[in-house]
């Protein structure tokens, strides 16, 4: 009975910080999923791109899909007896 009382202010911060804090599993999973982005990315552009040949559709570009203008993809404009 002549045990003094400690008071629970030091005691209830350290608590709440407990229960407001995500859980250890949480902030580990996320910095591995934050360390596989970080590598995989670097790895990517390490490598370059994957067909340096391909460029993109620009539609400001004046061709419509390039050719000589004839029907068929011949490039005779006849058919197939010319």
């Amino acid at each position: 009975m002549g045990e003094p009382r400690q008071s629970s202010s030091g005691a209830g911060a350290g608590a709440v910080l407990r229960k407001l804090a995500p859980p250890p599993a949480l902030v580990g999973f996320l910095l591995l999923l934050v360390l596989i982005f970080a590598v995989s990315y670097t790895v990517g552009a390490a490598a370059g791109p994957v067909a340096p040949g391909i460029h993109g559709t620009d539609p400001g570009a004046g061709t419509s899909g390039g050719g000589d203008g004839t029907v068929g993809g011949t490039g005779h404009g006849h058919g197939a007896d010319g």
